[in-house]
């Protein structure tokens, strides 16, 4: 990946991201909220801030997602639910980073291979969910894998040699998860951001559409 187009590029894995990309040789876009007033909530703002951009880029690649918006912690029952919590978490964590596939399609070249990943979680699988809560910040990550493997089916007519995949880092240590690193293993950013890397490098046109792992293991949906 000699060129990347990295949305998020402010938070933990992005600053991560960067620097492992950039050690390799490559050449790193960075776009965020705070460098760039970069809006996932907000469709013009993802217009304009892509719109001056030409490409081709190997990859683009979203280090975006928040597990708390507006003081809304992810909720431990039923009771818990609101309406505006559910809505925050489907419009930054669902409904954002499918816009930026429908503007940044256009960025990804169709002769060669490229790869779209956004950053998932396994708690936003249906399959794996033993535990329950967190109604919120699953039900949007379910619906982001639902929206990227979606729109990867339809990439693939354009784009027959692209990756369009979920991944799931890990529980990283940085800001995003803070509170809950006591009772979850964690790993520094700069190993998330090598194995995720690693995984992007070593899946295949087939493998598009997936939700995968740091370690590169499918996830049940």
């Amino acid at each position: 990946m000699q060129n990347t187009l990295l949305i998020g590029a402010s938070g933990g894995i992005g600053r991560a991201l960067t620097a492992a990309l950039t050690q390799r040789g490559g050449t790193v876009t960075p776009l965020s909220r705070s460098e760039n007033a970069l809006d996932l909530t907000d469709e013009d703002s993802i217009k304009s801030a892509l719109e001056p951009l030409t490409g081709p880029y190997d990859a683009v690649i979203l280090a975006t997602g928040a597990l708390e918006i507006n003081g809304a912690a992810p909720e431990k029952s039923l009771s818990h639910l609101s309406a505006p919590a559910l809505m925050d978490q489907f419009a930054l964590n669902a409904i954002g980073p499918a816009l930026v596939l429908k503007h940044a399609r256009r960025l990804l070249p169709r002769d060669r291979r490229s790869v779209f990943a956004a950053l998932s979680a396994r708690v936003g699988s249906i399959g794996d969910n033993r535990l329950g809560g967190w109604y919120s910040y699953r039900a949007a990550k379910a619906a982001l894998n639902q929206l990227i493997h979606t729109g990867a089916i339809e990439l693939a007519r354009t784009h027959p040699q692209a990756l369009c995949i979920c991944l799931h880092p890990g529980t990283v240590a940085t800001d995003f998860t803070r509170k809950y690193q006591s009772t979850h293993p964690t790993v520094p950013p700069q190993e998330a951001a090598e194995n995720l890397l690693r995984v992007m490098d070593g899946l295949t046109p087939q493998d598009t559409g997936g939700f995968y792992d740091w370690a590169g293991k499918p996830i049940p949906w």
